[in-house]
């Protein structure tokens, strides 16, 4: 697969056999997570948010199909960039990007 899509909901985070297994083969074969918060933020909801996601390479987006579309497009090959580069972090678009795309 080229992207794994985790959405997270006000359970999300207490779901500890299938979604941290889900969670833990993506990190484990490398690949690139989109975290989509149902609750429409467009950074990491901490309250939320699975913590085996704290200090993993992610990008969190609110539930929107643009925004997922542009991230699925996108956020595989900045991913890899983020890793060459040693970067564990939360990441998130700007506002300018969600205005551009009408949301």
């Amino acid at each position: 697969t080229k992207v794994f899509i985790l959405l997270v909901g006000d359970k999300t985070k207490y779901l500890h056999k299938f979604v941290r297994w889900e969670i833990e083969q993506a990190i484990r074969r490398d690949i690139p997570i989109i975290v989509v918060n149902l609750n429409g933020k467009r950074y990491k909801d901490s309250l939320l948010c699975p913590a085996i996601l704290n200090d993993v390479l992610a990008v969190h987006v609110s539930f929107n199909q643009k925004i997922i579309v542009k991230a699925m497009l996108e956020w595989p090959e900045l991913h890899k960039s983020y890793q060459r580069q040693g970067e564990s972090a939360d990441y998130k678009y700007n506002n300018a990007v969600y205005t551009s795309l009408g949301l």
